[in-house]
């Protein structure tokens, strides 16, 4: 089977667990026998480990003037994708004043090309983000055409307008993979522009995987999705050396329980330092963690400040790659106190890591473990006490590691990944008859 896959990151260029649940689902169906991946993402660099997939495409690389091109957007606010004739392409200001002092159907629309007919992206989460997200819908409907495929798979929000454009084209059928909604990004203030694009999204596809049952009861009530064509695949881990192969250490002599994941309100953080000054009145000899970057850093900041403990925080900014697992081999405690976490890999990763691990039962990952610690993210005074628990007894910390590692051992991503080839074979024999607005 051909899989035309439609992502925003792929490893090494990663903001947090999207790129890396996309990595590891590729691995996953590389395994399985007779699929192959043609992974597609806005910008590709070069260095992507592509061993896993028959090609990885940059957006940025294809040149889309030589084609006719008819797109129409996911989201009817954007008036500069919303076409219904022919675009045209221009390369310099000069042409581009010429052209539109010209009488031109109040319906076309006109995009900036180079000289060679491709479209810049830089494949961030920038201001721009919506305009290259009808970039890559334009560039998806070339590729559509272009490549020989049997079915196509878009991540998240992001890629749902690709997925849809590339549908049209080719009447291929579309998965499409939810890894959060804007429910959990915006903490129920919802954006009306992207949750119209997630919504079009579900209607269009054929079949709608989510990370968890939480993520799919959102889907379904949320958004008013048929139940029947949304199933529940849970991501897995990479498996990782033990601590003791690496020869790694801390350097200090005390304990150190690390928050790791965007700085953000969904993750919880004011919770983890919440919880670490009611740990902090009950000993001294323990180090706070925060990894990560967000928009909440510079507040998180100041609320150590004004709570007395910034001697015993530290925060480490965005960390990248081995790092990820450096920072765990030096904990002696993980904790993801999120808000609202459609699953959550990082407490899999921890537990790979042999790191006893508290996460928050509003997470998609709670539904799946059993040797975590889970209290709700807003209880700091059982989070407290769940961490000065590990820290204070060893056979409750030993207890944790040697049954979380083994538990997450059993979490493959070639185990998901043969869950998400049930779903292609039912988009195959099941295809949506829901007709795509020209």
């Amino acid at each position: 089977m051909k899989v035309l896959m439609f992502g925003w990151e792929f490893p090494p260029h990663i903001s947090g667990g999207l790129g890396t649940a996309s990595y590891g689902l590729t691995k996953g169906l590389a395994q399985l026998d007779d699929v192959e991946v043609l992974f597609v993402v806005p910008k590709a660099y070069g260095d992507e480990d592509n061993s896993a997939v028959k090609q990885i495409i940059g957006a940025s690389d294809v040149s889309i003037t030589q084609k006719k091109v008819f797109v129409r957007t996911t989201e009817r606010n954007f008036d500069y994708l919303e076409v219904e004739s022919n675009l045209v392409p221009y390369s310099t200001p000069e042409e581009f004043w010429k052209l539109t002092e010209q009488r031109v159907s109040s319906q076309t629309r006109f995009i900036q090309t180079d000289s060679e007919g491709k479209l810049p992206f830089t494949g961030k989460y920038g201001t721009n983000l919506l305009e290259e997200i009808a970039n890559y819908a334009l560039v998806a409907e070339s590729i559509g055409k272009e490549y020989d495929f049997d079915v196509i798979h878009a991540h998240d929000w992001l890629a749902y307008p690709a997925g849809i454009a590339a549908k049209r084209v080719s009447g291929k059928p579309l998965v499409i993979h939810v890894h959060a909604t804007d429910f959990d990004r915006s903490g129920g203030s919802v954006n009306p522009r992207v949750y119209s694009i997630e919504r079009e999204g579900m209607e269009v596809a054929d079949q709608i995987i989510t990370v968890s049952n939480l993520t799919r009861n959102i889907v379904i009530e949320k958004y008013g999705i048929n139940p029947a064509k949304v199933t529940t695949v849970y991501n897995a881990v990479e498996p990782v050396e033990k601590a003791e192969n690496k020869g790694y250490s801390k350097g200090i002599n005390e304990k150190i329980v690390t928050f790791l994941g965007r700085i953000t309100m969904q993750k919880g953080p004011e919770y983890f330092i919440e919880a670490a000054y009611q740990v902090l009145r009950r000993t001294n000899n323990v180090h706070f963690v925060m990894a990560g970057s967000g928009d909440l850093m510079e507040k998180m900041i100041r609320r150590a400040a004004r709570l007395g403990i910034a001697d015993r925080f530290h925060f480490t900014g965005f960390l990248h790659g081995d790092d990820v697992f450096d920072m765990f081999r030096m904990s002696d405690v993980y904790v993801m106190p999120s808000v609202s976490e459609p699953f959550g890999i990082s407490p899999l990763e921890a537990m790979m890591s042999d790191v006893p691990t508290i996460i928050s039962k509003q997470s998609g990952v709670a539904e799946i473990l059993t040797h975590a610690i889970k209290v709700d993210f807003w209880d700091i005074n059982a989070m407290a006490d769940a961490i000065y628990g590990i820290l204070k007894y060893p056979a409750l910390s030993t207890m944790f590691r040697k049954f979380g590692r083994v538990e997450v051992d059993s979490l493959q991503w070639k185990n998901s990944a043969e869950h998400v080839l049930k779903v292609y074979n039912s988009a195959l024999k099941k295809p949506n008859t829901k007709e795509i607005a020209l």
